[in-house]
């Protein structure tokens, strides 16, 4: 008789995967309700403060490589212990800066150590469930980074309200505190990759970076593009549309947020009962496009808004379990360069977002996030699409 799914997956280290990853997502990403109150503090432009998540997302980038690579040579343990206990420091050091100097400089470092993290515990995760299972496992892990839009940003905006945003970092910091013991005690004396250490081979970049998962990572800047317009924009896009106060958001917020976490649970089911997920991950960015479209571009009113917005993100949501799992589909031995690297390229999706966002404001405004986000959603399933063809072939 054959074992539930349900009853296979490793719970524990799930849900501690997922805390580590909303420390780690919320560290950068409910930045977003306090982009006006943070540029009048530290006396400098908002669109300043919002490309911090550039800064964020370098440092991610290139730690999110180096510790994917590290981790398939000295094993996983090691990096998935300190990487959040170093951010908990940063974030400290962070909500103490007095400039917008050295609140660079700790989001910098707080973003590298968050990049460590995230591809590594995905890597851990993969390596404990067999691939008929990995959809779902991912898309719990996936949650974390979901529950950052539906509890960490309408958290943050009511509670920076009243202790404002250097106490909401403070907050952030114990969650991280909290997350290091979660996993010290969910992985035990070792990892899924705790052995290779020793005298195993080291991994190659060369065998690591087929074609097809080159192809896959470049999809996958597109595909965060999408995420990280809607992601770092939709407060102030709500604020300066419809003149909602900091308070007001925080329904809206947990709205838009439910879409996420909606799609990304649904999408981990869909990833193990379709076999084709290179083609759920197409058709859903498609039509997150559609959705994406109408989001910027027709706005009668702060409810609709919501409404389309909670559309739009679930289906984006929808397909990133399916394109993880297909991402994870590679050698053991090279699982944890191959998912670093998937942390880099949605690092460059993630600058991609803030600073093509800022440009838009710039010159048209809101007006244009929605063609520009509709083609990049389009763009990105034309890519899956390519790279699904070179794995059937």
């Amino acid at each position: 008789m054959s074992v539930s799914p349900s009853r296979a997956l490793p719970w524990a280290l799930i849900a501690a995967a997922c805390l580590g990853s909303f420390a780690a997502t919320s560290s950068g990403t409910t930045r977003a309700p306090f982009l006006l109150q943070m540029s009048h503090d530290l006396d400098v432009t908002m669109p300043l403060v919002a490309n911090l998540v550039s800064l964020t997302a370098m440092a991610w980038g290139v730690t999110s490589a180096l510790g994917g690579w590290m981790s398939d040579v000295i094993g996983r343990r090691p990096i998935l212990l300190a990487a959040p206990c170093a951010l908990a420091l940063a974030l400290v050091a962070q909500a103490a800066a007095g400039s917008f100097f050295w609140v660079a400089v700790w989001a910098t470092v707080g973003g590298g150590c968050a990049g460590a993290f995230t591809g590594v515990v995905f890597a851990e995760v993969s390596a404990r469930v067999p691939d008929s299972q990995r959809g779902r496992a991912l898309g719990w892990v996936m949650s974390g980074q979901s529950l950052t839009l539906v509890v960490g940003i309408p958290m943050a905006a009511a509670v920076g309200a009243l202790i404002g945003w250097r106490g909401w970092l403070l907050c952030v910091a114990v969650l991280s505190i909290a997350a290091v013991l979660s996993l010290f005690l969910t992985l035990g004396r070792g990892s899924a990759g705790h052995m290779r250490g020793g005298g195993a081979r080291r991994p190659s970049m060369r065998s690591a970076l087929s074609p097809q998962v080159l192809g896959l990572l470049g999809t996958g800047v597109a595909e965060r593009i999408c995420y990280g317009l809607a992601v770092v924009y939709f407060a102030t896009f709500m604020q300066v549309t419809y003149h909602m106060t900091l308070l007001e958001l925080a329904i809206p917020l947990a709205v838009f947020a439910l879409g996420n976490v909606a799609g990304t649970l649904l999408g981990g089911q869909l990833a193990d009962r379709l076999r084709d997920r290179l083609l759920t991950f197409a058709v859903a960015m498609a039509l997150s496009g559609i959705a994406a479209l109408l989001l910027f571009t027709w706005h009668p009113g702060p409810v609709v808004s919501v409404a389309v917005g909670f559309v739009y993100v679930l289906l984006n949501a929808l397909g990133r379990p399916s394109f993880m799992a297909s991402l994870a589909s590679v050698p053991e031995n090279v699982r944890g360069t191959v998912l670093g690297l998937n942390g880099t390229s949605a690092s460059v999706g993630w600058i991609g977002a803030a600073a093509l966002g800022a440009v838009m404001i710039g010159s048209v405004g809101f007006e244009g996030f929605g063609p520009l986000t509709a083609l990049l959603a389009l763009l990105g399933a034309l890519g899956a699409l390519i790279s699904r063809r070179s794995r059937a072939a």
